[in-house]
């Protein structure tokens, strides 16, 4: 897949699998409006999909994302950023609600919206020499696409405030200890080993998965006597599916579940 293709997203499909690639590579990602409003098209067809149990971010070429594209917020700042914000607002708001776990595949580089794209996935790996940037106030801005929301909850709000404030480059042995990123890989190895991981999640109880996503994004908003009754009605709702069935039946004969999504 190439620019060649003239779409600013590119979407493949494959045993369970959607991989959403941007497709800007000329210009590192850089995410501008057309390419916003295409990743929520995209999201959106997505997370309607029953067949989609895994979702897969990468960007072509040598970045994963450079951030947004300032050319567009020099010209008109307050209309192209309201703009460039919605869709991608509503996009991470679906990711976060949907029952596919969400994958990033990371390269080169993950600045601004990249950065805070790729901190709302479930699982980050990421090849051997990237940089990651939170970059907003390089430019005289506050962060969006969420990062002032899920940073805090995965590295704690002191660490959070020192990447967001002074936007100092990080390299992936930061990032991993930080808990940015999940794994460190040689980029010749970064695509098989996402492929590997998403096809594992994709075989999975896809509902499950989904109520135990759901269940952690909230946990840190709700004291523990909501968190509980939330986790009841969550395990109930599971036992109601397909996949329970088939788990239980699995454990009782000893044999590995192939779990359907139901």
């Amino acid at each position: 897949m190439s620019e060649q293709t003239s779409q600013p997203i590119h979407i493949e499909q494959q045993q369970g699998v959607a991989t959403i690639t941007f497709n800007r590579p000329s210009a590192l990602n850089a995410i501008n409006v057309p390419m916003a409003q295409a990743l929520l098209q995209a999201v959106q067809q997505l997370t309607q999909d029953a067949s989609v149990r895994c979702i897969v971010l990468r960007g072509e070429g040598r970045a994963f994302m450079a951030g947004g594209d300032l050319a567009a917020l020099q010209a008109n700042p307050e209309q192209a950023a309201q703009d460039l914000i919605a869709p991608l607002h509503m996009a991470v708001t679906l990711l976060a609600s949907g029952n596919a776990p969400v994958i990033a595949q990371v390269q080169g580089a993950a600045a601004g919206a990249g950065l805070s794209l790729m901190l709302h996935a479930d699982m980050v790996l990421a090849a051997e020499g990237t940089q990651f940037n939170m970059a907003y106030t390089k430019l005289g801005a506050s962060c969006d696409v969420g990062a002032s929301w899920t940073l805090p909850r995965l590295v704690g709000l002191r660490h959070a405030l020192e990447i967001a404030l002074l936007s100092e480059p990080l390299n992936t042995e930061q990032a991993l200890r930080l808990g940015l990123i999940n794994r460190v890989l040689p980029i010749s190895d970064l695509p098989s080993a996402v492929m590997r991981l998403a096809k594992q999640l994709a075989n999975g109880p896809t509902q499950a998965y989904g109520q135990i996503r759901r269940l952690m994004r909230v946990s840190f908003d709700q004291d523990l006597h909501t968190q509980l009754n939330a986790e009841a009605q969550a395990f109930l709702q599971c036992t109601r599916t397909a996949d329970f069935s088939c788990g239980i039946n699995a454990f009782f004969n000893k044999s590995p579940a192939a779990f359907s999504g139901k």
